[in-house]
């Protein structure tokens, strides 16, 4: 920057952003709204600075950092739901798991797994998606023992063992080997389906993979719902619920007044009518705050806790 750069203004600015965007890359923790501000103030000042110059090196300077601001504010609205000015005038901000392009990864892979698990059992089915998950990319994933039968409590060698005689699941060893398997010496597992020669149901990136079975892993994990010892089917709609989400919690899209109940039922390997008592049990485990089932639709609202598990509609 020219010493005797004008008008003042201008240098006093350019200097003030140098200084901030140098601070800015000393934070813990990153702010992208602040982030997004500077971006918009480096561009305006770029400009301002290309018209007193005329150089358009720096209009292009400029037009990098309307860009960057842009992709910065995108990046807000993926995290929280919320865009930044909607966060400004006080609406909720959560730094969710997912992005909202993850979270509709992960209904997609939702909807592969109620059509293609072999057997419409809910302990099958929920065995289906996290293993589905662990093998989404190649087709062969690493699982251990701890892992399964936290998924599927005392039905783990049943549901593995249902797996392999339906050919969905190849095993290097026996379904006991697998159970034994440490984290220091995982079972590695193939699920055919997925084997790269065979036609990609759904395409998961390194980092969407890995984001979307740390999802599911932390519904189907989560403490109070293990606490209250809940099923399968509990855990299945838990997930459904949590990957069908407005940015404040309540399920569904404002102008569909909930998620359609058969649809929920049909997911969570319920009857419709039995839906509700599966809600309470969630209440209960504070995952949902509220829930009723009138109408044909699915109501409801995650509690405050699991806000950040919520996949963004």
């Amino acid at each position: 920057m020219p010493h005797d750069l004008e008008p003042d203004a201008l240098r006093a600015e350019l200097i003030e952003l140098g200084d901030a965007f140098r601070a800015y890359q000393q934070r813990t923790e990153p702010d992208l709204a602040l982030l997004a501000e500077l971006h918009e103030r480096k561009a305006g000042a770029f400009r301002l600075w290309a018209d007193v110059s005329g150089d358009d090196s720096l209009r292009h300077e400029a037009h990098r950092a309307q860009t960057a601001a842009r992709t910065t504010r995108e990046m807000y609205v993926n995290r929280t739901g919320l865009s930044i000015g909607e966060a400004a005038v006080g609406g909720p901000v959560v730094q969710r798991l997912l992005t909202r392009q993850q979270a509709a990864q992960a209904r997609t892979v939702l909807a592969h797994v109620q059509t293609h698990a072999p057997h419409p059992l809910p302990e099958v089915r929920l065995a289906v998606l996290m293993l589905t998950l662990r093998a989404a990319k190649a087709g062969t994933g690493n699982i251990t023992g701890q892992e399964v039968t936290t998924w599927l409590q005392d039905d783990a060698e049943r549901v593995l063992r249902q797996l392999v005689d339906a050919d969905w699941l190849c095993l290097p060893g026996t379904v006991a080997d697998a159970l034994a398997s440490r984290p220091e010496s995982p079972t590695t597992i193939t699920v055919p389906d997925l084997l790269p020669e065979r036609p990609r149901p759904f395409t998961l990136g390194k980092t969407s993979r890995a984001r979307i079975s740390g999802w599911a892993q932390k519904v189907v994990g989560d403490r109070k719902i293990r606490k209250k010892k809940l099923g399968a089917a509990s855990r299945l709609l838990a997930l459904y619920t949590a990957a069908h989400t407005r940015p404040d919690g309540h399920l569904g899209r404002a102008e569909d007044d909930g998620l359609p109940l058969e649809d929920a039922a049909a997911f969570s390997t319920l009857a419709p009518d039995e839906v509700l008592p599966h809600a309470e049990l969630l209440i209960a485990a504070d995952w949902l705050a509220e829930a009723d089932t009138t109408g044909g639709k699915l109501r409801g609202l995650l509690t405050e806790r699991v806000l950040l598990l919520g996949g963004l509609l």
